[in-house]
């Protein structure tokens, strides 16, 4: 049961609904965790702020879904799991790809290094080794694409923390914490 209410359209302010308005032209429908942000304008605003330019940037929508996929099941989101997995599969990522990046990898090689650099990067909170950034280098990385992962780290550990604090109400096809073996 979700601990913070989601802002419903009838009962929204002019501010909410414009936004509201804005993401249902964007998206077709506004997601519950938007919902809850929409009980701050100005959060709401600043994440899709940042989600808008995030994804503007070099990294390609596969490498950001693997991303939010391991994030979301490192830190037991399972929120951002569903959505991600939805998502994901919108941007061409298949079952077994999924599985992957929700266990910290992929079956791309270059992308497995982005997705375990990520998992570092929350795992101990930016205190990444030398080595670990040598490897996004290594693996053809420039700087501008390792300041995106660590852009995107952010932007998934806010959503995280807002679906688990929130216990936000699931409104994708639910996907459980626990990986099939």
């Amino acid at each position: 049961m979700a601990r913070i209410n989601t802002v419903n359209y009838e009962t929204a302010n002019a501010e909410q609904k414009a936004l509201f308005d804005a993401i249902q032209s964007q998206l077709g429908m506004v997601p519950n965790f938007l919902k809850v942000f929409a009980h701050s304008p100005a959060a709401l605003k600043a994440f899709l702020g940042l989600h808008h330019i995030a994804n503007a940037g070099s990294l390609d929508p596969q490498t950001r879904e693997r991303i939010a996929l391991a994030l979301a099941q490192q830190n037991s989101c399972e929120y951002c799991l569903s959505a991600h997995t939805a998502i994901g599969r919108k941007a061409g990522l298949d079952s077994a790809e999924i599985k992957a990046n929700r266990a910290g990898a992929s079956q791309d090689a270059r992308a497995a290094v982005a997705v375990q650099f990520a998992r570092a990067l929350v795992e101990h909170q930016g205190e990444i080794t030398t080595a670990e950034l040598l490897e996004m280098r290594n693996a053809g990385y420039s700087e501008s694409d390792i300041v995106e992962v660590i852009t995107h780290v952010g932007m998934n550990l806010l959503t995280n923390i807002l679906g688990k604090a929130g216990r936000v109400d699931i409104d994708f096809p639910r996907v459980e914490l626990k990986l099939a073996a």
